[in-house]
């Protein structure tokens, strides 16, 4: 059973989620600025009224935080930007913001974080590289971080966590 808050998605709403087959709405919630952010099994969707509709998979969402005080979940996308998804007093914020780190934990199937070792102009940073799962199940790795892959010291550091992870899951290199 779907979880909204007070006020439900109308109607002529939902077909603009643009559900794919196996896909099923897990929590909705009418946003402040009277947006909505609506998890799916398969994606976050946010609908402005009467125009666009933002639908990312769960793979794309970096990371997401809640300030408790504001109401405001802070969406951190894999390429570096972010959104603000500010719920309403007496919304379903909490419930939302469960749904929504269950949903980017499923997609992680491992990680590991590795420094770039020194020889690089990026020598100290770090990146992260993820195992994860696309909405139909496919696994595929991703690189976070701000380097540039071009440099062969940070390719070979990469390479290695890139590595780490597939055999952590049991798959070949």
């Amino acid at each position: 059973m779907a979880l909204f808050s007070r006020r439900r998605l109308p109607a002529a709403e939902r077909p603009r989620l643009d559900l794919r087959p196996g896909d099923a709405v897990l929590v909705g919630v009418a946003l402040e600025d009277e947006r909505w952010a609506v998890a799916s099994r398969r994606a976050l969707h946010v609908l402005v009224p009467g125009g666009q509709v933002q639908r990312n998979p769960w793979s794309d969402v970096d990371r997401g935080s809640l300030d408790a005080e504001t109401r405001t979940l802070t969406v951190r996308w894999v390429w570096g930007e972010e959104i603000a998804l500010v719920f309403p007093e007496g919304s379903d914020a909490r419930a939302f913001a469960q749904t929504f780190r269950e949903r980017v934990q499923q997609s992680v199937v491992h990680a590991a974080t590795v420094t770039v070792p020194a020889g690089s102009p990026a020598a100290g940073q770090q990146v992260r590289v993820a195992l994860r799962r696309d909405e139909e199940g496919d696994l595929f790795t991703q690189v976070l971080g701000a380097v540039d892959l071009a440099d062969p010291v940070v390719a070979a550091a990469v390479d290695e966590a890139e590595e780490q992870v597939r055999d952590a899951a049991g798959l070949p290199r």
